[in-house]
């Protein structure tokens, strides 16, 4: 939904279904290839919806930066309120946390504020880049500014103010669910049945940072942040911990595979073809 709300600047209709086909393929992808995979959903988009591969990439970015700037507003309150939560940690180490929760939530409020701002006044955004542009030479200089051009575009649903605010409220949504998920785990697990939605948050916060290193088919990062965080913060045994987190691994990121991969062979994908069709492009 969020998707199609950013793409509807240059496609005013874009076939919802298509692009949720594209999105399950897209993190079926990342599961099993890694971070190399995140480029396969906006390739699916571009080709499928018949746009600039460069304006859906923009597109990536942005909703990256929306979910960054997300998930330290969530993570500097839970940090905030942490002598609420359910952690063991002495006073200095929770006046630690205490204050860069403070930090990183002004500092995200900060940037979400400067974004909105030039998402209201793209072109003189678009202008100050060209102009930026001139040192370049002249044979690198107009293929440059068309990439620009097409990249910016990509961002063009940030042009209007209802369209701004859509897109933080499709973003909020998202990370409520994601937060309620790992809150229904941990209540379905005996030795995490106590920990509230502060705590909750606190856990999201580190587990997507730790997310962004993605091994291929194991995951990696998001396991490692996991244990740490619980082992750490919340002393629960390493193996309780270890367990937990491949069941949070399994249930938010393997799922989606068989579903994937079934609407790849339906749609006649194959995924060495798109992994060096992506290698390809040109960026």
């Amino acid at each position: 939904v969020r998707w199609q709300l950013m793409l509807r600047p240059i496609r005013p209709h874009p076939d919802f279904w298509l692009l949720l086909d594209s999105t399950i393929i897209g993190f079926t992808a990342v599961v099993l290839f890694g971070r190399a995979g995140e480029l396969v959903r906006p390739y699916l988009i571009s080709t499928r919806e018949k746009v600039a591969f460069t304006s859906q990439l923009a597109t990536w970015l942005l909703e990256r930066i929306y979910d960054l700037l997300s998930v330290l507003l969530l993570f500097g309150f839970a940090l905030t309120r942490i002598t609420s939560t359910s952690t063991k940690l002495g006073t200095t180490m929770e006046w630690v946390l205490s204050t860069g929760g403070s930090l990183a939530g002004i500092l995200a409020a900060a940037c979400l504020s400067l974004l909105i701002v030039f998402g209201l006044f793209p072109v003189f955004v678009e202008n100050r880049l060209v102009a930026v542009l001139i040192v370049l030479p002249l044979q690198y200089q107009k293929r440059v500014t068309g990439l620009v051009q097409a990249f910016l575009s990509g961002t063009s649903s940030t042009r209007r103010g209802s369209f701004v605010f859509l897109l933080i409220f499709y973003t909020f949504c998202e990370w409520c669910l994601i937060v309620a998920c790992f809150l229904c785990l941990f209540r379905a697990v005996p030795f995490t049945h106590s920990l509230g939605i502060l705590d909750a948050l606190i856990v999201v916060g580190f587990v997507a940072f730790g997310s962004a290193l993605q091994i291929p088919g194991v995951g990696g990062g998001m396991q490692v942040a996991t244990v740490l965080v619980l082992t750490e913060l919340f002393r629960i045994p390493l193996e309780s911990a270890s367990g937990l987190a491949v069941l949070i691994w399994v249930v938010t990121f393997v799922s989606v595979v068989p579903i994937g991969l079934l609407l790849a062979l339906k749609g006649g994908l194959k995924w060495r073809k798109l992994l060096q069709t992506k290698e390809m492009q040109p960026l």
